[in-house]
């Protein structure tokens, strides 16, 4: 049991003692610290999620690119060539078709995150000839 004397010399001589308040500071870092840590896991893998968005967007515009450049072959041959492109990119292809000469493609590829979080991303490119064709013309007459 405490006796009078050792509480005064305990608490500096005052007649109440805050003593529940010993290691408050060293919570608070830990919860200040465990913020920064969430912060930092969800800043990582929105950087990952752009990275992946940026590297699908790249394989779908590749992709219509080969279906593009095979139209000619038909719509099953040009779409082919699109899976391969795709799958060379760890992508795979979801849609494809010809619409004339219009190569138009959706790709998608998965997303892996932290502590198993992760989804399918997906895009979309189109690649054909331009609309109008252009075309040089000789200057008439003159100079």
């Amino acid at each position: 049991m405490l006796r009078r004397d050792d509480h005064a010399v305990r608490c500096g001589g005052q007649a109440t003692c805050r003593e529940s308040d010993t290691g408050v500071a060293a919570v608070w870092a830990a919860c200040v610290v465990a913020a920064l840590l969430a912060l930092a896991g969800l800043l990582w893998t929105l950087g990952g999620v752009l990275v992946v968005r940026q590297r699908v967007a790249g394989a779908a515009d590749l992709a219509a690119l080969a279906a593009a450049g095979h139209a000619v072959m038909g719509e099953e041959r040009a779409c082919a060539h699109a899976e391969e492109v795709a799958h060379a990119m760890a992508a795979w292809v979801s849609g494809c078709r010809l619409r004339g000469w219009d190569a138009l493609v959706v790709v998608h590829s998965e997303m892996r995150g932290p502590i198993g979080l992760g989804g399918t991303v997906t895009a979309r490119a189109r690649a054909g000839p331009v609309g109008e064709t252009w075309e040089f013309q000789e200057p008439s007459g003159g100079r």
